[in-house]
């Protein structure tokens, strides 16, 4: 189906008047066979707090853990599946880049003397679309991207305990990049359901005679723009370790929320539903090239069941999970 059929069909999809839009990214769910490096790498190297410390409710013999800004903000928060499996092998369809904003260039060379000075792989600070940014990986092989916001987008709640000065804290995500063998078909999705819009190409800086292209969705800068690299060349993936499970976008409220799988079911869309995780409504579906897209609320947030000056500091389940408490503290390994 192209993206002119779905976008016909959503024309005549009697859910609103008002096209719905994502507001940015909500997080991005990643795979760590090293839980506890994991947990030391993302709090005490790139200074996020470590808001949410759970488990995979789907798979209650693994951690999930939630790093972001001090509150747990909205587009802040990486978060990881604990998962005992060997690393990712690369290729295509899946998220394969994940930006983190910063304040200007002196914090891109603020992250490069740091990273040189703690061992972690980083490239030179380059440009890329028109924005400085600094490549980088995790200890698992995770890529990732600082990029200068040039200030747009959401500041992130600055926290006082991070080891990294408030000016270079992580401001959020954003862009995320994945990569596909072919366009049409994810254009066709995110032109023809989730609204977003093409506004530029670049060429590829992981594969030369490639290009990348962004598509923009509500709000200004790189924190509302996924960008699509298109790579025939490459084998599929393997998921593991060091890779991501799924990339979720905004929604703004739960009213909103329905009417996404309202759309989602007037278009065919074959998706999970709405799912309740406690801290935000989901919905999840997999776009034609390969990726695990979910849709999640704002709302109604970590604080929801925790103090926020201790957020993170001990293991917290939904509802529904309690009464398991003391045989799924038991299936986990230390943390700290």
């Amino acid at each position: 189906m192209t993206s002119g059929d779905f976008a016909a069909r959503a024309q005549q999809a009697k859910v609103s008047d008002a096209p719905l839009t994502f507001r940015g990214f909500h997080h991005l769910t990643a795979v760590s066979s090293q839980i506890r490096e994991n947990k030391r790498f993302y709090t005490e190297t790139l200074g996020l707090r470590l808001v949410k410390r759970s488990v995979n409710q789907d798979d209650t013999s693994a951690y999930h853990l939630f790093y972001a800004d001090k509150v747990g903000s909205p587009g802040t928060d990486i978060t990881f599946f604990d998962w005992s499996v060997p690393r990712e092998r690369r290729g295509s369809r899946t998220v394969t880049r994940t930006g983190f904003r910063v304040a200007g260039k002196a914090a891109l060379e603020y992250w490069r003397e740091r990273f040189a000075n703690l061992g972690v792989a980083s490239g030179e600070i380059e440009e890329v679309d028109g924005r400085h940014q600094l490549r980088f990986e995790d200890f698992e092989g995770q890529r990732l991207a600082l990029v200068d916001d040039g200030g747009a987008g959401d500041a992130p709640t600055t926290w006082e305990l991070s080891p990294v000065p408030e000016e270079h804290q992580l401001r959020g995500l954003g862009p995320v990049t994945m990569t596909v063998p072919d366009l049409e078909p994810t254009q066709s999705v995110l032109l023809g359901v989730t609204n977003m819009r093409q506004v530029r190409t670049y060429p590829d800086p992981e594969g030369p005679d490639h290009e990348v292209r962004v598509f923009e969705m509500g709000g200004p800068g790189p924190q509302a723009e996924l960008h699509v690299a298109v790579r025939p060349d490459l084998p599929v993936a393997h998921p593991g370790a060091g890779g991501v499970h799924h990339v979720a976008f905004r929604s703004a409220s739960e009213e909103e929320h329905r009417r996404w799988l309202d759309l989602l079911t007037e278009l065919r869309v074959p998706n999970s539903g709405w799912v309740d995780r406690y801290w935000f409504r989901s919905i999840y579906f997999r776009e034609p090239g390969g990726v695990l897209f979910e849709i999640a609320t704002d709302g109604p947030g970590f604080a929801v069941d925790e103090d926020p000056a201790t957020l993170g500091e001990k293991t917290v389940l939904p509802p529904f999970l309690e009464p398991y408490r003391a045989q799924i503290e038991a299936g986990l390994k230390p943390l700290d």
